[in-house]
């Protein structure tokens, strides 16, 4: 298994493309799932110890919303969608309001509105996932995805102690998503993409950089 200090700045950068070309295909399947036009800032993307997640976000009480997948394919790797609990919530209504229209009930049980996010994340997580995929040549199987609401550090404690197991670096992809016409103001989400052991050095293979 490489080590996070032996990557040379051309495969840093290939890594960082490959977020950014899955953060866009993402972006693009959001957009049809909510039928609005979807802008998408670019997005920061690091590569870092699992183990130091927490030193790469804000405040790690604030309450978060997470959706959880596992890919079991050719590019093994775990993936999280983490959003702010206000900015899941207003992904959310976005959705449900597709089905609904304006008659979109005041107190949808939480069990609806946790659907909801989760075919959301679901779809964010799948698409970035395909566009690595397609670009690598290699397919894949995704798990049915879960869902978790708790603070940013208690979130952040289970991907280590449970994905950590499988690896010990992470992608984290940062951007805001803008809602064209939903006069909503920005809506922040995070990835982080967790590699199964040798899936890295996999990775770099196809990407002829290694």
């Amino acid at each position: 298994m490489i080590d996070l200090g032996s990557f040379s700045s051309l495969q840093l950068d290939a890594i960082k493309e490959v977020g950014n070309i899955g953060t866009g295909n993402a972006a693009t399947a959001l957009s049809k799932l909510l039928s609005c036009m979807i802008n998408m800032d670019v997005p920061k993307v690091e590569l870092v110890s699992i183990y130091e997640l927490a030193e790469h976000y804000g405040d790690p009480g604030r309450e978060v919303a997470a959706v959880f997948v596992r890919s079991l394919g050719g590019f093994g790797c775990s993936l999280i969608f983490v959003q702010n609990e206000e900015d899941a919530q207003l992904m959310v209504d976005l959705l449900l309001k597709q089905q609904f229209g304006d008659y979109l009930p005041d107190n949808l049980p939480q069990e609806m509105r946790d659907s909801a996010l989760t075919e959301v994340g679901n779809i964010i997580l799948s698409s970035f996932l395909n566009a690595i995929n397609l670009l690598i040549g290699t397919q894949h199987q995704i798990s049915v995805p879960a869902v978790a609401h708790d603070m940013l550090s208690s979130i952040l404690d289970v991907v280590a102690s449970i994905f950590g197991q499988m690896g010990e670096m992470a992608l984290m992809i940062n951007t805001q998503l803008r809602v064209e016409g939903a006069g909503l103001a920005n809506i922040s989400g995070s990835i982080i993409l967790v590699p199964d052991p040798d899936a890295l050095e996999m990775l770099l293979r196809k990407l002829k950089v290694m």
